[in-house]
């Protein structure tokens, strides 16, 4: 079953349901009223916009339900979605359309200056706005255009590719991961297994739609069981705790930061939860005090690992094992292989620390147009994940550390490299490193540790303003320490280790 006929059997099954809710405007629709609409606007897509099989259809919008309808949509008629990023910089957004070219880009209105500064510089036939605003060709113009016309039926399999996530890459060039039909699927049927999922559970999205953990973590999980999504257009922790409150939401996911901030609102104390059944966190490690802060109030945390390129959904602890193993991912979902090896490939003991392989049926078949990276992380048919784990000697896993460099900022990968690339171009660096520092409220920063050309007078202000307009924000590091030089190995390299133990002290710098 390929995933845009999922719409179309629970609008058989229960067409009355509700599917989905838009919390700004209230709106719902019926899984009956989405498929219609989903169908309405794959009929537009192929007869009006030409798109068919294996064309990129790029998403620049907030969360919003005509986005849900587009990923639908683009399922019935075999193209693939590209959700972009939309906290990336203008540079980033340009880099990643033309990797992807799509043949059209949809943009909610707060991006229709950046969508219109962009498109002209790319092959992109369709700008389509989701807010009429005087233009042609809109969303709504589409849907209503075509009617209840029959749609052909195209011939899909579960290998075809739905969606291409950009993941930031180490060489500072985002990767698109090809999400198939059968990928996304294989991690809802994982997802329900795992944290037992029913028919009756209501989640919250507020992770964003270009984020794995927007779309995969429970949202399509969800609408795979027949559930019901509430949808917020950005996560903000006040309302986020009163729309549970509202819609009586029993599954939630969210990264620790917004646990955190969730857990420091002004209405945490007050806000009726009692329809949550458990919350699901993943991302970063979750702290012991965050889980027993929720544990205070009766609510219990289900914890998780994953990555945009297995699913994300591949370990799950059980609420019952919060405490007792916290830090812990617990163990390998149904259909998820796994294997933890040293840096020659042999599998290690329990105890030991080694990299983690995943090989599945949700697994993605690799890299658009990125053989030499598919290849690596692929070796042998199994992913490598790039993350260092270690096993108990109750089977239980950890995540010991990252082989890369690679840290984790508020639930969003931050990769040193593409920073230390932009860093470069400063004519004021002599060279640059950027480490990854805790931080109370994020998990971690950046910390740029800069070596400055003679002469050059930097200032920790100037550093960071200069890349203001290269890299999205949330990558801009914390703070700097300026140094001579910075440390190398005798092949030249620079040893991130030695880095890490002389300026990862979080008093060294004010962390802002």
């Amino acid at each position: 079953m390929y995933f845009g006929d999922w719409l179309t059997r629970w609008a058989t099954y229960t067409p009355e349901k509700t599917a989905v809710v838009c919390a700004n405007t209230n709106r719902r629709l019926s899984y009956a009223e989405l498929n219609r609409r989903a169908d309405r606007l794959a009929y537009a897509l192929r007869h009006k916009l030409g798109i068919g099989k294996g064309d990129r259809v790029a998403v620049l919008a907030h969360n919003c339900i005509e986005t849900l309808e587009l990923f639908y949509a683009t399922g019935k008629i075999g193209a693939v979605m590209v959700p972009v990023n939309w906290r990336l910089a203008t540079a980033e957004v340009r880099y990643i359309l033309g990797d992807a070219s799509p043949k059209a880009l949809f943009f909610g209105p707060e991006f229709a200056k950046a969508a219109m500064e962009i498109a002209p510089d790319l092959p992109i036939s369709h700008l389509v706005p989701y807010d009429a605003d005087g233009a042609d060709v809109h969303y709504e113009a589409l849907v209503a255009q075509a009617g209840d016309a029959p749609l052909a039926e195209t011939e899909i399999g579960l290998d075809d590719a739905h969606m291409i996530l950009y993941t930031s890459g180490t060489t500072g060039f985002p990767k698109g991961a090809i999400l198939t039909h059968g990928t996304i699927t294989w991690n809802a049927i994982n997802t329900q297994v795992g944290w037992d999922l029913r028919h009756d559970d209501v989640t919250l999205t507020h992770t964003p739609f270009f984020h794995t953990g927007g779309f995969n973590v429970l949202t399509t999980p969800l609408m795979h069981r027949g559930g019901t999504i509430v949808l917020m257009k950005q996560f903000e922790a006040q309302r986020s705790l009163e729309l549970i409150a509202e819609h009586k939401c029993t599954v939630i996911f969210a990264v620790p930061t917004m646990f955190q901030m969730m857990l420091e609102a002004p209405n945490f104390v007050s806000a009726d939860l009692a329809s949550v059944r458990f919350f699901i966190t993943g991302g970063a490690p979750c702290p012991i005090p965050l889980i027993e802060a929720y544990a205070a109030r009766g609510l219990m945390f289900k914890q998780g690992y994953g990555l945009t390129e297995a699913g994300p959904n591949c370990f799950t602890l059980d609420a019952r094992d919060a405490v007792r193993k916290a830090g812990s991912v617990g163990f390998p979902n149904m259909h998820v292989d796994v294997r933890v090896v040293d840096d020659a490939g042999r599998d290690v003991n329990p105890g030991e620390d080694g990299e983690l392989l995943i090989r599945g049926p949700h697994v993605i078949p690799g890299y658009w147009r990125n053989p030499e990276a598919t290849a690596k992380a692929l070796e042998g048919g199994w992913l490598h994940t790039g993350d260092v784990v270690r096993r108990d000697e109750e089977g239980y896993f950890y995540i010991v550390d990252r082989k890369k460099d690679m840290f984790i900022s508020g639930g969003e990968n931050v990769y040193p490299a593409e920073l230390e690339k932009a860093l470069a171009k400063h004519p004021g660096i002599a060279e640059a490193a950027v480490i990854g520092i805790p931080n109370e409220k994020w998990g971690e920063v950046g910390r740029a540790i800069v070596a400055p050309r003679a002469g050059a007078g930097l200032t920790e202000d100037e550093v960071l303003l200069f890349l203001a307009d290269k890299v999205a924000r949330y990558k801009i590091p914390k703070s700097v320490v300026f140094v001579s030089e910075l440390p190398r190995n005798a092949s030249g390299k620079v040893v991130k280790g030695e880095l890490r133990e002389r300026f990862g002290d979080v008093s060294l710098a004010p962390a802002r």
